[in-house]
């Protein structure tokens, strides 16, 4: 078994990982929160949300909840993405393997890459869920001037939920979480799917680098995940900023929602479709920042030179 000081790489690789898809795609998930929980924009379109956000409250209102994903996701991104490292060397000395060229080499199979997703996403969701819920209560705020906000910033919003529902509030829609997390089974398997058919173009004029392939399958997968994951996305958010546009709660008697609560009560107030608000603005925010996030962890990771999962083709 290689050296363990190189698995800390793929913490370090994340961590990259994370800072790069904040920067690349936080501005879309600004407009992707307003549409799933701002009654006002129930029926309006990505484009009316994005015009009207900037009209009102400036360009940098897109960034408004950035820095809990800025620093968060960064720290998510590195459980995540090291997690996930871990679990596929796991699998991979453990048997979870398939050799179809019989060359003795055994690689991961695609199930395998699933399963080490699954066990990752869910690894990350308690790191993850009050970063998430201070960014989308953040993102929810329309006014422009700071003053006029109910939440300063993170560590104001932070405190709030703390003084009113303890400590625990933080962890509101958790279990929304873990069901949104489980989904990066898809994830991860279509990467390393699309990677090994983009390796069948070798020794053709369509042969794409490393990096391109990484670029390609990355923003390809995160298409796959958020097909599959945005009803939970969608419920989980709700869960964290309930009972919003009515007032937060200031008594820490207040009982938070369930899952099946709130999917029902969006099912009963908008139907199926409910459960996709701000897909479009999903898929033209995910492809390009997930893609530079795989991009840049893959590139480290062989940078850093740490132990392959899978036998690359190219």
């Amino acid at each position: 078994m290689p050296s363990s000081h190189k698995r800390v790489d793929a913490l370090f690789a994340g961590f990259a990982s994370g800072l790069t898809k904040v920067a690349v795609g936080h501005g879309f998930d600004t407009v992707k929160t307003r549409l799933q929980l701002n009654p006002v924009f129930t029926n309006e379109s990505a484009v009316h949300v994005l015009i009207t956000t900037i009209r009102h409250e400036g360009v940098t209102a897109l960034w408004k909840g950035a820095t809990p994903p800025a620093l968060g996701w960064a720290a998510i991104d590195s459980v995540l993405l090291g997690s996930l490292h871990q679990y596929r060397l796991f699998l991979l000395y453990n048997g979870m393997t398939e050799d179809p060229t019989a060359t003795g080499r055994p690689r991961l199979t695609l199930l395998a890459h699933g399963t080490a997703g699954l066990l990752a996403g869910l690894t990350s969701a308690p790191l993850a869920t009050p970063i998430e819920l201070l960014k989308v209560r953040l993102q929810l705020q329309t006014q422009k001037a700071v003053s006029d906000r109910q939440f300063k910033g993170p560590v104001d919003c932070a405190r709030h939920l703390v003084r009113s529902q303890g400590l625990l509030g933080l962890w509101t829609g958790f279990s929304g979480g873990l069901l949104f997390r489980a989904n990066f089974f898809y994830m991860f398997l279509a990467f390393e799917a699309c990677m090994r058919g983009l390796s069948r173009l070798k020794g053709t004029p369509y042969e794409p680098s490393v990096g391109i392939a990484n670029l390609i399958s990355g923003g390809a997968a995160s298409l796959c995940f958020w097909t599959m994951a945005l009803p939970f996305d969608r419920t989980k958010n709700q869960m964290m900023v309930h009972p919003y546009p009515r007032p937060y709660p200031e008594s820490s008697t207040f009982k938070r929602p369930s899952f099946i609560s709130v999917a029902r009560q969006i099912h009963a107030s908008e139907g199926i479709a409910g459960f996709h608000r701000g897909l479009a603005t999903c898929f033209i925010r995910a492809f390009p920042s997930n893609a530079c996030a795989f991009f840049v962890y893959e590139g480290i990771l062989r940078a850093l030179g740490a132990e392959q999962v899978r036998l690359l083709s190219f």
